[in-house]
């Protein structure tokens, strides 16, 4: 039971951690390059789940996802069945509740680089998007792949955002938050310390892999020392 469990952890937070480095480029580009008066308000709304508590976020997203409203009953037609107590809809729900710790570490890359840089680049005739591919995106890395660890080991973590979308499902929308949980109200000891043991794991792991990057990324444009 315990490898179900850890399998759809480790399916969830992979997919949510990658498909949120992707959306972490463009969207932190707008907020740090944008220079629409809106930008704070977006980058207020796409950092709310920081200070929203998971099960109000559960609620809230139940509520959209059902199919009685409208983006619940498209996405209900586009695959076939109800997002919520679903993978895909504990997908979705993991990208909306982890978005901020993927997005605000490429955020800070892109203001640590120097503006002289950028303005060279497009003194020199480069587009926009050049700069942005070949100049910005490089010189965050760091940036990036903390993001990614971030959203990972958030997403490892998760419990009242999946208890409430996911519906606690084994071997679909049940993850090892969720089973030693169910685990602990059963009396399991056994089985609950197996689940916390593994995030355990996780959660050392992925602040291994923060401070090395830290160290690494205190100042990623410095030269190297002699």
């Amino acid at each position: 039971m315990i490898h179900s469990a850890l399998s759809v952890t480790v399916a969830l937070s992979f997919l949510t951690a990658t498909i949120l480095s992707v959306l972490s480029l463009p969207l932190a580009g707008w907020i740090v390059f944008s220079r629409s008066s809106w930008t704070t308000l977006g980058e207020s709304i796409l950092t709310l789940t920081l200070v929203l508590p998971p099960a109000v976020l559960g609620y809230l997203l139940l509520v959209v996802f059902s199919p009685d409203s409208l983006p619940g009953s498209l996405m209900a037609r586009l695959l076939g069945h109800p997002l919520p107590f679903s993978f895909a809809g504990l997908l979705l729900a993991s990208l909306i509740y982890s978005l901020p710790f993927s997005v605000q570490p490429v955020a800070q890359s892109f203001r640590q680089i120097p503006l002289r840089t950028i303005e060279m680049a497009r003194i020199l005739g480069a587009r926009p998007f050049t700069v942005f591919r070949k100049i910005v995106v490089p010189m965050s890395l760091p940036g990036l792949a903390t993001g990614w660890v971030l959203g990972f080991a958030h997403t490892v973590g998760e419990f009242g955002v999946v208890m409430m979308v996911g519906g606690n499902i084994p071997g679909e929308t049940r993850t090892l938050s969720l089973k030693a949980y169910d685990d602990l109200l059963s009396m399991k000891a056994h089985g609950a310390r197996d689940s916390v043991l593994i995030l355990l794991l996780f959660s050392s792991v992925s602040l291994v892999a923060l401070n090395l990057l830290r160290r690494k990324g205190v100042d990623p444009h410095a030269p190297d020392a002699p």
